[in-house]
């Protein structure tokens, strides 16, 4: 009974299928073939949407250009252009609106010297040439939760972090010694620039610096962007992988910032770096950075990300 009442609906939906199709002039075999046509598309467009989501399960808010790149040969294999991926990021609702967050934690009214900026007309053209360093806030500015970092101009690769609940220079300086620790070529000049805050321009943390022959370089301008390496890893780190938004404990919290830059160094390609990994970049010297001219601040960057 149940049988015989399906293939009546079966034949009714065929019959009516017929009847548009000769109504608009269009056969049988072309409207079944466009069903397939679609559904072979949509399986396609599921598959790429699988790939993404399994990206940005470790890095959330990773941009198309950069998705392309990590996914070359998969899409390849399903036959996905770039133009296509973009349309089918934007077509599921994937795309990434841009955002911008700035909060000062800098103090440069303070009693220690503050040294002459070293870098305003240099590209770095090898790693560990010029070290870059900074504080951000990470978990929402209502936790008072402070990222410190240091991070290679060259390669773009994080060196040392610290996180703590305090601007004190303490956790710089913890951020500093990771950094050294982490060094492939020791025998090499380096520049330390930062920002005219205490936190690098006191004592303890300009001995750790003459101690092991590291020149001194910093900002002098009240521009936050002319640190501008500092700056940009600062915002990936807390837009791309959603840092800004957790509100964990400390313990917790820690983790979170660790697993972050191991994925920032070993998995994210940058721009700047030819697509290739900080850590790739780091081990070579042979890549020559991408850099841009600024109308107004500094002549020069130290490479674009």
């Amino acid at each position: 009974m149940y049988t015989r009442a399906i293939d009546k609906l079966k034949s009714e939906k065929d019959e009516t299928i017929v009847s548009t199709c000769r109504l608009l002039g269009v056969s049988r075999q072309v409207y079944y073939r466009s069903l397939r046509s679609t559904a072979k598309k949509q399986q396609k467009a599921g598959q790429v949407v699988g790939l993404v989501l399994g990206v940005r399960q470790q890095m959330p808010r990773i941009g198309t250009r950069k998705l392309y790149y990590m996914l070359g040969d998969q899409l390849r294999d399903l036959g996905v252009g770039r133009d296509k991926l973009f349309a089918i990021i934007n077509a599921n609702h994937l795309s990434i609106k841009p955002t911008r967050s700035y909060h000062i934690t800098t103090n440069s009214h303070h009693r220690f010297y503050k040294y002459k900026n070293l870098t305003a007309d240099l590209t770095p053209h090898r790693p560990e040439q010029v070290w870059v360093s900074d504080i951000t806030y990470v978990g929402g500015q209502s936790q008072h939760t402070y990222l410190a970092l240091v991070t290679d101009a060259y390669s773009k690769k994080v060196m040392g972090f610290d996180l703590s609940s305090s601007l004190s220079s303490e956790g710089s300086l913890r951020a500093l010694n990771m950094a050294i620790k982490e060094r492939l070529y020791k025998d090499e000049p380096l520049i330390h620039h930062s920002d005219r805050g205490f936190q690098y321009c006191c004592d303890e943390y300009q001995r750790v610096l003459k101690r092991h022959k590291i020149k001194c370089s910093m900002t002098e301008s009240y521009d936050p962007y002319a640190n501008a390496v500092a700056e940009r890893v600062n915002g990936i780190l807390k837009q791309e992988f959603l840092l800004e938004d957790y509100h964990l404990g400390a313990k917790d919290m820690k983790n979170v910032v660790r697993e972050s830059i191991e994925t920032y160094n070993t998995k994210r390609p940058h721009y700047s770096c030819r697509m290739l990994t900080p850590n790739r970049m780091h081990q070579q010297r042979a890549v020559r950075i991408r850099t841009y001219k600024k109308e107004d601040g500094p002549k020069i960057e130290l490479g674009a990300i």
